[in-house]
């Protein structure tokens, strides 16, 4: 008989969202005109897939970690290391206690610099038996 999954600190919910935003600043593409003044809909809208340093997703998903308490924080590097595969979820302790020793006030720009994160937590869910689609987003 396997053991149950340990219990994280995060609700799905708040990680999910977190997914849906991180596949929003994920698309994002390097600014191609810096000083553009026309109008979006005259280019095309290419605009709104070039990463701006006001992008909404980025201020949101910063906005969202930073109202997180510490714990959550460091469950969602803990996520992230076993989405990509640092361990398994039988490795959860040591790698949660790895993210608690490294936890600092950055935790939001360094989640936002993986490139592949909302995959990352996609995964890390799914080990743990979770997953997005059995999750209401209305409250949040």
């Amino acid at each position: 008989m396997s053991k149950p999954p340990p219990s994280l600190t995060i609700a799905t919910e708040k990680i999910c969202f977190l997914i849906i935003k991180a596949r929003e600043f994920d698309v994002k593409d390097a600014v191609t005109d810096p000083d553009d003044g026309s109008n979006a809909t005259d280019d095309g809208m290419i605009s709104v897939l070039e990463d701006h340093g006001d992008d909404p997703a980025g201020d949101e998903i910063r906005g969202m970690i930073g109202a997180m308490n510490e714990d959550e924080q460091i469950d969602l590097v803990a996520l992230s290391w076993l989405g990509r595969g640092d361990g398994t979820i039988g490795d959860w302790d040591e790698l949660r206690g790895e993210a608690a020793r490294a936890h600092n006030k950055r935790t939001a720009a360094y989640l936002l610099g993986i490139p592949l994160l909302a995959d990352y937590l996609e995964e890390a869910l799914a080990q743990f038996g979770l997953s997005c689609s059995d999750v209401e987003m209305d409250h949040l």
